[in-house]
């Protein structure tokens, strides 16, 4: 699963009447090419297949209509594959920060980068017990060892820095249409229960005997 970061650009502009632009300094044209720019860390800095990033922005609302807005807040995320987050360094490092930072130079601005959670990277040897296990408990048929990964982000990645391991997905679907996890109609699959708790049973007896003798040769 993928790694997560969040950034914030605020530009602040001077507010003016719609009647009067001259009288203003409207930060809309500055928030439009910035969007551009971001875009081509993506698309001209990174390999396609090595890193990811996604963003999305939200501008401030008008409260009025004949008014230009004083304000302009860009926020996104940043999302990648990659275990050391080159991806990442690209976007947040200070070295190339004058990436986003030259677009924006000559306006008041703000620029917030926070690290948030980093790429769910498995261990090969916890793997493969994970992987004999679910064998074991539903066929090789039924165990899908290489899954599209997901560009969401999981706590179990800070466990995975301190000590090996293997984050796994049960699958809990009920066919073709079955609504997602962050979809309104999604209904948990009662079913999956069994099966989730016959995988830890079989995951402990398989590895228990094997830690006994190693713990008594010791």
């Amino acid at each position: 699963m993928g790694a997560y970061d969040v950034f914030e650009i605020v530009a602040t502009g001077r507010g003016a009447h719609a009647a009067m632009p001259h009288l203003g300094r409207d930060p809309m044209p500055f928030a439009a090419h910035v969007i551009n720019a971001l875009q081509t860390i993506v698309a001209r800095n990174l390999h396609p297949l090595g890193r990811r990033r996604r963003q999305r922005h939200a501008g401030a609302r008008r409260r009025h209509l004949e008014r230009d807005p004083q304000e302009v807040v860009l926020r996104g995320t940043v999302r990648s594959f990659s275990a050391v987050r080159a991806g990442h360094d690209r976007a947040a490092d200070r070295r190339d920060r004058h990436r986003p930072r030259r677009d924006v130079r000559h306006d008041q601005r703000r620029f917030r980068y926070e690290r948030r959670y980093p790429a769910t990277i498995n261990t090969p040897e916890e793997t493969r017990h994970a992987l004999a296990a679910a064998t074991a408990l539903l066929g090789a048929e039924n165990v899908d060892t290489n899954p599209t990964p997901s560009m969401g982000s999981e706590d179990f990645a800070f466990m995975l820095q301190a000590k090996p391991g293997c984050y796994v997905w049960l699958g809990g679907s009920r066919g073709p249409g079955t609504p997602n996890l962050h979809n309104p109609h999604y209904d948990f699959n009662d079913d999956a229960l069994a099966i989730g708790a016959s995988y830890w049973v079989t995951l402990a007896e398989q590895q228990l005997p094997a830690m006994a003798a190693a713990t008594s040769a010791a």
